[in-house]
């Protein structure tokens, strides 16, 4: 008798589901394409469900293209036809009804495909699935395959940046950032990476000393904002160190870490162009690593050498209620943490940091709180002050550099991965000055920059010299709003948070500087029998701007 009483309201409520169902339409979906590899002009047909009977203002786009009119051969509600439209080497297949657009299914033109030799293929690395098909910034996305090389060495995995559309093929590409701990697992068979920060949707790729891999399509998406690489320049530099030595005798040896411009999502291209000597090791933890064997007494040397980089400005935009923090992350738990140069687990600065942030969750209002704060009246601009964090809380007064570490430190201590930014400002005539900034992560976008002392637009006895005038100087009418999130590219980076270098000798005698344009921890180091010696690190010279 129970079952026949449940019976009797199952029914109805089953036909009043059906009946709501049949009122909406379903969205299209794609079971199957056939061929799944094949040639520019040739039919290939979609079979799913939900297409529609007549094709209408419906379409289909193959990697981003989207064939003309003519190219449908037919068009029905489980089935459509077409001829192959123009495009790269690979991408999604996704069918559009009513504004409304199904699942992606990889499409392969057969053209990129590598030829057999002798009835072999090549060795080169051979992508066979990546999962997931889409992601954010900092995703995990597993590649399997054949011909990666049991170790990484000098291969890496590169996506699109700066594609032009959602589905454009990218022409630029950025590789998985090491900085960013991009490489989990590198096999020859399976490679686990993290998606870098400025990807954007488009192909995707695997480099290996064999070669390069047949691209497949990648959706960077969930994304809780947009963040655009703008204004480039590209700047030639030039710069030296000279070293007179005072008393010395053979053997001897002087080592010189100097830095090079950082490479970043908005710093790319960086290529060294001349050197006298050549270095011992061109990248040494982002130093170039000169040797000098043998310098004899009373002498001079000079070590000089030109870059070209090309450097971006950033714009962002952020939804902060759509940020979600990740539940494991190795960038929040490597740059939250408390050191000698950013002490945020000191209870002075996690005290200061809590009372800033008063209650506040997000972690971008928190960072734009502290921001605020130190544009609020809290911090005296003074160019010639000396000391730490702690001599600005004390004193209330700091320069560029000690902002940069405040700021970083107070959002480290509310767990917000930061990290100052060390190099140069590029004014009129093509004068340089050195600067410190900030940047923090938030997950799924990346990067974000701060520049509190441009914010605060300090001159004269401040952070700037009156007699400095950065060209976008008067460009934006707020700044206080500008340099939070976004940047200008009228800069140029040198290190991106401290690197720290270890003396290669116990018995060397190692010098260090501060507030120079790099964050390194060692910059000279003397082994042997010099027993004087003065070293002068020249400025930055712009030898030439390209802007586009």
């Amino acid at each position: 008798m129970k079952t026949k009483n449940k019976t009797k309201y199952i029914l109805p409520t089953l036909a009043v589901l059906f009946l709501l169902a049949g009122c909406r339409s379903a969205d299209p979906v794609i079971f199957s394409i056939y061929p799944s590899i094949g040639i520019m002009g040739e039919p290939i047909t979609i079979l799913g469900s939900s297409f529609g009977d007549e094709r209408d203002a419906s379409f289909v786009t193959i990697a981003g293209a989207q064939p003309t009119g003519t190219a449908y051969l037919e068009w029905s509600d489980n089935r459509i036809r077409l001829r192959i439209p123009e495009l790269g080497e690979a991408g999604l297949v996704f069918v559009h009804v009513g504004g409304r657009r199904s699942n992606g299914v990889i499409f392969v033109n057969e053209a990129a495909l590598p030829r057999t030799v002798d009835g072999r293929t090549g060795l080169g690395p051979m992508v066979s699935t990546v999962m997931p098909h889409a992601g954010a910034i900092g995703s995990i996305v597993t590649i399997t395959g054949s011909g990666f090389g049991n170790s990484r060495g000098s291969g890496g995995v590169f996506f699109s940046r700066n594609a032009q559309g959602a589905w454009a093929a990218g022409q630029d590409f950025i590789e998985v950032s090491e900085a960013e701990f991009g490489y989990e697992l590198w096999t020859d068979r399976e490679i686990r990476v993290r998606v870098p920060d400025g990807a954007v949707s488009g192909n995707m790729e695997v480099r290996t000393a064999r070669g390069r891999s047949s691209p497949l399509v990648f959706e960077v998406n969930g994304s809780p904002g947009t963040k655009d690489f703008v204004d480039r320049r590209s700047y030639i530099i030039t710069y030296s160190v000279n070293i007179r030595t005072g008393i010395a005798e053979a053997p001897n040896t002087l080592h010189l870490w100097v830095p090079f411009p950082a490479v970043s999502a908005a710093q790319r291209n960086v290529e060294m162009l001349f050197s006298n000597p050549a270095p011992f090791i061109l990248d040494y933890f982002g130093t170039s690593l000169y040797r000098l064997d043998n310098l004899e007494a009373h002498s001079s040397t000079d070590v000089s050498m030109s870059w070209t980089v090309d450097v971006y400005g950033i714009r962002t935009s952020v939804q902060p209620q759509e940020i979600r923090r990740e539940a494991i992350s190795p960038m929040r738990d490597a740059h939250t943490r408390g050191g000698p140069n950013l002490p945020a687990d000191d209870p002075r600065i996690m005290n200061l940091a809590m009372s800033i942030i008063a209650g506040e969750t997000n972690p971008y209002q928190q960072a734009r709180r502290i921001y605020d704060w130190m544009l609020g009246g809290n911090i005296v601009w003074d160019a010639r002050v000396q000391g730490d964090i702690f001599s600005v809380l004390e004193t209330g007064r700091a320069d560029t550099f000690l902002a940069a570490l405040l700021y970083s430190t107070l959002l480290r201590a509310v767990g917000i991965p930061s990290q100052p930014v060390a190099g140069v400002l590029v004014g009129r005539d093509r004068q340089t000055m050195n600067h410190y900034w900030a940047e923090f992560w938030i997950d799924g976008l990346g990067w974000i920059p701060v520049d509190p002392a441009m914010g605060a637009a300090v001159t004269g006895t401040g952070a700037i010299p009156a007699n400095f005038v950065p060209p976008v100087a008067d460009a934006y009418d707020d700044a206080a709003a500008f340099y939070f999130g976004n940047i200008d590219s009228w800069r140029i980076a040198f290190s991106r948070g401290f690197t720290d270098i270890s003396q290669l000798d116990p018995r060397g005698r190692t010098i260090t500087q501060v507030r120079s344009y790099a964050l390194q921890t060692l910059w000279e180091e003397v082994i042997g029998g010099i027993e004087s010696y003065y070293s002068l690190w020249g400025n930055i010279i712009i030898t030439g701007i390209h802007a586009q």
